[in-house]
């Protein structure tokens, strides 16, 4: 299961039922869970903790110092969950000491070629990344967002779970649950209904979800008001729209 090729560190702890594909770099402080398949030439280093079932393709590289000039060398990690599959040429840093100390990356999410996640990012679950998006750091994503191909996450930004980022798109405030933005300055464009009809939302729950997004989209009431008539619904996913709202410290794109 293991190419003789590989380089694997004494002090990594490898699952069962492993694979690790030739010219493979596996470093110290390293944690691969059961049934994971390690591809050619990926490169991982530590403090770096992987789950179960993970598939990393070739040539990713995770693991490795952030991108920021403030890191002194402090113990971070990179914390990455179970059913993730990782394309080739991905890059995931570790944390920063001043950050949290730990990037996380969720369960069962789709990561494309080239994706960039920076310092101390959050990725829940269920979450598509395509081609070459890339996460600047303390950025966090929810549970099934999409990111489109090229698309870029300003530093501590924060997307909510459903959102979708459109092909290109450039985010630079927080995107609220089940909101699609779109364009290269990302602007809100509608909910995404498809997304939702997909993971079995039924039509009332779209239909209270549309509202919410038209008060809060194009009413053209301020914020505080459209916080209030949010507040009054009774939908637990519109809940969850308000309470993204009353937690974001960058603002709204709106």
């Amino acid at each position: 299961m293991v190419h003789p090729s590989a380089l694997i560190d004494p002090g990594a702890r490898i699952g069962a039922n492993v694979s690790i594909g030739p010219y493979a770099i596996i470093g110290a402080d390293v944690e691969i869970g059961d049934g994971c398949r390690i591809g050619p030439h990926a490169v991982i280093t530590g403090p770096t903790r992987i789950g179960r079932n993970n598939t990393i393709h070739s040539h990713a590289t995770l693991g490795n110092d952030p991108q920021d000039k403030k890191f002194a060398g402090e113990r971070t990690e990179l914390v990455i969950g179970d059913g993730n599959t990782i394309f080739e040429f991905t890059t995931l840093s570790r944390g920063t000491g001043d950050g949290g100390g730990v990037t996380r990356i969720g369960n069962d999410n789709w990561i494309m070629a080239y994706v960039h996640v920076a310092h101390d990012c959050i990725i829940g679950d269920h979450c598509i990344l395509a081609n070459n998006a890339t996460l600047a750091g303390h950025a966090v994503l929810g549970d099934w967002v999409i990111l489109g191909g090229f698309a870029g996450i300003h530093q501590f930004c924060k997307i909510g779970s459903h959102a979708f980022v459109g092909m290109g798109s450039l985010v630079n405030a927080d995107v609220p649950p089940f909101v699609m933005v779109a364009d290269k300055y990302a602007a809100p464009r509608g909910i995404n209904a498809e997304g939702l009809k997909r993971r079995g939302f039924d039509a009332e729950r779209i239909a209270a979800i549309k509202r919410a997004y038209r008060a809060l989209y194009m009413s053209g009431k301020p914020l505080a008001e459209v916080r209030e008539q949010l507040a009054n619904g009774e939908s637990q996913d519109v809940r969850l729209m308000l309470d993204f709202i009353e937690r974001s410290e960058r603002g709204l794109l709106r």
